[in-house]
Parts: C-alpha cells; structure tokens; sequence
C-alpha cells in the first residue's frame, strides 16, 4: 500500500496512520520552487519552439493533431522513466526533476501543439475568454489592482492569475491579449508541476506521479479553458487530503486490548499543524484567483471539521458512556473548530492581497446588487453524474465511487476524497435549492473538480487493486515462481495503464475541439484570423485606435470609451463606460445605472443636451465612442440580467442619432462599420 497512506477509521480496533503531510514546511516550500522554476522552464522552451512551427489550422487539418499524439507520447515516456527511477529511490532528485519534466511537457504539448498555428487561447475572444482577455490586457497595462473596464475602481474579480501575467506581459513587452495564451498554458503546466509534489508529500513518490500525470489530463480535458480555474481545480485533490489529514490528527484514536476493554488514545501534541498550515495557505492562494472554487473547498474543509467533530464526540461517548450533553463531550469539539479558525485566518490573510482595496471601496462607494450567480443552465438543474458515462473518463469516475465506498474506513485518501465528492454533491443540491428565492450557487461549474476527484480516486482504484493482484499472487506460489507471477501482473497492469491513458491523452484535443475551433475563427488583436479566412470586423480595430489616440492626448489607460464591441477593450487597454455584462460587472460600477444612463443620452435633444448630461454624470464620462453604424444612426448593443431565464442576458439595442454630433465639439470618424466620436 501507499507509504503513509492509511489510516484508521474509529471503528477497527488498531490506532488510526494518517498520512504524513508536509514533513517539513521549509523543505515542501523549496521543492515546489524548484519543481516551478523546471516546469517554467520545460513550459516556455516548448512554446519558444512550437512558436516558431508552421503547422495548418487545427480545424482546418489533422497535422496539429498528429503531432500532438506524437509528443504525448514522448512526454508520457518521460513520465514512465520518472516513475522507474522514483520506484528504485522514492527520493532520488532525477526522479523528481524527470518527473517535472514529464507532466509539464505533457501539458504544455497537448495545449499548445493545437494551438500552434493562432496567437489566442482556447475560446479565442467569446463568451466568457472576452472579459478574461480585457481583465489581462487591464493588468499589463497597470500594476495596480484596478477593474478590468471601469475607472477610479478597484477590481472586484480576483485579480492574482492576472496581475502576474499581465506583469510578465509588460516584462516581455508583449501586449496582454496575446501573452493570454502562453501564459495561460504555461501556468497550467506549472501548477501541475506542483500537484507533483504536493502528492509526493502525501503518498509514494513513484504513485503520485501517476495520480499526477492522471490529473494533468483530466484537468486538461475538462478545465482547460478556464485556465486560472483549472489550477486551483487540479490542486484540490492533494489540498483536500491535506486538510483531513489535519482534521483527522485532533481525533483520538480507540485502542482496544487483549480483553476487549476500549480506550482513547489522544493524538501526539502538536500533529497535524503543518497539514492545517498547509490548507490555510492553499484556500488563501485560491481566494486571489477563483472566488467559487475558493468557496467550495471552503464548504469541504468546514464538512471536514463537522465530521472530525462528531468523531470525536461519538468515540469519547462509546468509550466513556458519557452522555452528549455533559462538558466532557462538547469540549471534543474544540480542536476540530481550532483547527479551523488557523485555517480561516491563514486563508483570509493571504486572501486580503487582492481584496483589500475592493472592501475598502466598498465602504463609501454605492453598489448595486451582485448578479454573478444569476445563472442556470440545464446542466445546473439535475445532478452531474459522470460515472455512468460509457467513456473512459465514466468508467474511471466510476471506479473512484467503488473505491471511495469501499475504503473509506480505512483510508485517509478515501475519506478526503469522498467527503470532497459529497460537498460538491451539497453544493449542487443548494445550487438548485436557492433558485427559489432568485439565484443560484453555480453549481455546474464544479464539475471539472467533481471530476478530478472521482478521477483521483479511480486512479488510486487501479493501483490498489494492482497492488492487491500482486500480493495475491505472492501468497499462493512458491517464492520463484511468484516473483514470476508478480511480474507478469505487473507488466499487464502497466500495459493495460499505458493503453488507457494513451487512448485519453490523445483524444483530449477532441474534447476541446469546439474550443480550439473558435480560437482559430476569432479574429486576433492583429487584425487577423488565423484559418485563413476573412476577418471580423474586429480587423478595424487597429484604426480605430490610431483615431482615438490622434485626437485624445491621456494614455489609453486613462481614456474612457464607451464601446460594446467589448473585444476592443480586450485588445487595447482603455478604460470602458460599460461592461460586458451585469454578472462579470463591478458591484461600484453601477452596471444597471449606467446602462439607464446611456438609454438617456441616446434620448437627447440636441448636442448641448448630450454634453449636458455627459458631464452630470455621477461617473468619469467617455472621451470617445465606439459605434456601430446604422439605419438609425449610431447603434450600441446593450444588455440587461433577466434570470431566471435561460440565457440570462437580454440584449438590446439604443440608436444615438447622428445629429447629437453634428457640432464642433465632436469629430466623427468613420472606420469600416464603426462610427468612432471623439469629444474634443
């Protein structure tokens, strides 16, 4: 079994081994280091040479694909040699370096290969990847933790993932649209570096790099597009048996002797701080960079603690007859909520670096209702249930199940999965549950790390019962003869592993097919779209820009536009009067107002009336707009939050008459199908 693996649950009569979390918080530190500095380093030399390829369009031919099979396989030796050298020495440095090597080459090749011949990521600039492309254009235009569209406020979305690419994008030069993609592949390979050695902490040295490598392909397959996401998704599995690990530790053990008399045994002074350490830091980590999962795997380690705390109780009421009321049980409850309140404070501390400045804001500013989970797909209206899914993606969560169901009482990786499984499960059920008062939790949204942890624990499935095979074989044959037998089972389970996990890796740019479809159907900040067929009408935006900044003298990070071409925002980093829409919008900014108050100015009667108002406004007013034009005069798409419905955004259309700007104060330029008006 996984060295450190086990634990027991407080029903069997021998003490509880829970794993050892992180033997020495120093050590586990500088080893993520290192394991960061080599999957950069793997990440952008492979994008460095896969840049520089000229493969056709992934939608457009089979080449990309080909190639990419090819170099998942390479990668996926890497991991193979990483692994023999880890099962001869669990701590040998090769073994690690190789194993770093190994997943992040898997991931950056399976992402970027793909992607090879567009300058955007996944989605291109649709649908959601606008606001994240405009969020990162807004940090590499500035340091300070600013929105992403409005001005004069601070960012209410977690801005960590973004202020660190769009830093490096300034380092580099680089503008922020198209350091999207790179970055986004290459902190992904990071953060699965990581996993690495977060799981090595946890388990064999030589196992978790196959829980590893098994993770990096789930998360790549299903996680991927959402990049800033994926990295908290893909290290919860490890974050969340490091919490029961240390949940687990202030549990007393029972111990029964020889005459079956059952006694307590408190744990050791002290065990299992580093695990809860370790927690703090990882909720705090994710806080700056994805509220919702934050917020899930808050819920989780809060179901921990309740479970360790009726543990707790329940063992000293069978051990002692003591009744639930009296003080001596309720003071079981202490250490489990102790534990807790460190995991909260560590976590809120680390959190308070990027929403410091929102909460401040939020004090004296006026806000309006938040709309963000104003959302519901028909996806959110039932319960996910990936392992009935006749895929191998379904059969690998339905062997998590089984696992789950029949370890959890004697495995510390099985309960911690498994109590991550049914929060998300909770999750769900309250997602659907609060539609009836007018909001949902975002419940689907869970389903990558749904997915991840069943995966995880489909992946321990496999081993264990490999494990179990060998021993099997071992206990009914004679010592030459099993060694024989042993390593044919071996050899079969390596086969039937490699096999499976070729056949998921190489369909993984199938599974994001669509994804990569759109990148090379966008149209980039260049002008140009990468299948080689016409461009959008964002082809404009270059001239569109170069007729703004002739005639309005501030930076463009100072300029506000009113435009609803919202990839305009994404491209160049001008302030925006309005956002894309009320649920990714600042709660300060007003979203439902602003929208009012542009419905009025299209309402003017002359340009003295619009100038007028323009500068009553209770907001910093647009220097330029961006319209398009019209059988009406000048057009800007409006939208509006209409949930319950599904889709839950109207849109709408205001036209500004032409003659508003037909005076000295304005000029007009035409570009293509835009109008653009400067105000002098």
């Amino acid at each position: 079994m996984c060295e450190g693996a086990e634990a027991a649950t407080p029903e069997p009569p021998r003490p509880a081994r829970a794993p050892a979390p992180l033997r020495t918080i120093g050590a586990t530190v500088g080893e993520i280091i290192a394991a960061v500095v080599v999957t950069g380093a793997v990440a952008g030399l492979g994008l460095a040479v896969v840049d520089h390829t000229h493969l056709a369009a992934f939608n457009t031919s089979n080449v990309a694909q080909a190639l990419t099979t090819v170099a998942q396989l390479v990668a996926l030796a890497v991991v193979a040699l990483a692994v023999v050298l880890l099962r001869r020495d669990p701590r040998s440095r090769w073994g690690k370096v190789v194993s770093w090597v190994g997943v992040s080459g898997f991931a950056t090749a399976t992402l970027a290969i793909p992607l090879s011949a567009t300058k955007l990521y996944l989605m291109g600039v649709s649908v959601d990847q606008e606001f994240r492309t405009e969020f990162l254009t807004r940090m590499t235009d500035t340091a300070s933790l600013h929105d992403m569209t409005y001005a004069d406020l601070p960012s209410y979305y977690p801005a960590g993932w973004f202020w660190v690419g769009g830093r490096l994008a300034n380092l580099f030069g680089i503008p922020g649209w198209e350091m999207f993609k790179p970055y986004a592949i290459g902190s992904l390979a990071v953060a699965i570096g990581v996993t690495v050695v977060l799981w090595s902490k946890l388990i064999r040295a030589d196992r978790a790099v196959v829980i590893a490598t098994a993770t990096a392909a789930i998360v790549l397959a299903y996680g991927s597009p959402e990049a800033y996401g994926a990295i908290i998704a893909v290290l919860t599995p490890p974050a969340l048996v490091l919490a029961w690990a240390g949940m687990r530790r202030c549990v007393p053990a029972v111990v029964e002797s020889a005459d079956h008399v059952r006694t307590l045994v408190a744990a050791p002074r002290g065990a299992g701080w580093a695990a809860v350490v370790g927690t703090g830091v990882f909720l705090g980590f994710s806080a700056t960079f994805y509220t919702l999962y934050t917020a899930s795997a808050g819920f989780t380690v809060v179901l921990m603690a309740v479970v360790a705390a009726v543990l707790s109780m329940r063992l000293h009421m069978n051990a002692t007859g003591a009744s639930l009321w009296q003080p001596a049980t309720l003071r079981r409850v202490l250490p489990p909520l102790l534990r807790l309140a460190v995991i909260t404070v560590i976590a809120g501390a680390i959190a308070l670096i990027v929403w410091t400045p929102y909460l401040i804001a939020s004090v004296h500013k006026p806000s309006e209702a938040n709309t963000a989970f104003h959302y519901l797909p028909e996806s959110g209206a039932s319960l996910p249930l990936p392992m009935l899914n006749f895929s191998l993606m379904g059969g690998l969560c339905m062997l998590g199940l089984l696992w789950i169901v029949v370890r959890v009482r004697n495995s510390v990786r099985a309960q911690a999965l498994g109590i991550g499984v049914a929060a998300i499960y909770l999750w769900s059920i309250l997602s659907m549950a609060v539609t009836a008062i007018g909001t949902s939790l975002l419940g689907f949204r869970l389903e990558p790390v749904l997915l991840l942890l069943l995966g995880t624990a489909g992946t321990f499935c496999f081993l264990d019962v490999v494990a179990w095979l060998i021993r099997r074989v071992r206990d009914y044959r004679t010592p030459r003869i099993a060694d024989q037998r042993a390593r044919r089972v071996a050899l079969a389970a390596v086969v039937v592993g490699a096999i499976g996990a070729v056949a998921f890796a190489q369909n993984i740019p199938q599974v994001l097919h669509g994804e990569i479809s759109v990148a090379y159907t966008d149209t980039d900040g260049y002008g140009v779209r990468a299948d080689r067929y016409p461009p959008g009408a964002a082809s404009y935006f270059k001239d569109i820009d170069a007729a703004i900044t002739r005639q309005v003298p501030t930076p463009r990070g100072d300029t506000v536009v009113l435009s609803t071409d919202f990839t305009f925002l994404a491209y160049y980093p001008y302030l925006g009067f309005q956002s894309i829409t009320s649920h990714y919008a600042n709660p300060l900014g007003q979203f439902s107002e602003r929208t009012a108050e542009i419905e009025r100015w299209s309402k003017a009667t002359s340009a003295d009336d619009l100038i007028h108002q323009l500068d009553s406004a209770p907001w910093r007013s647009p220097r330029a707009f961006v319209f398009r034009t019209g059988p009406d005069g000048y057009t800007l798409r409006l939208s509006s939050d209409v949930f319950p419905n599904d889709p839950n955004v109207k849109v709408f259309t205001v036209d500004f008459p032409e003659k508003l700007f037909d005076d000295p104060r304005f000029t007009v330029t035409d570009v293509g199908p835009f109008a653009v008006v400067v105000r002098k």
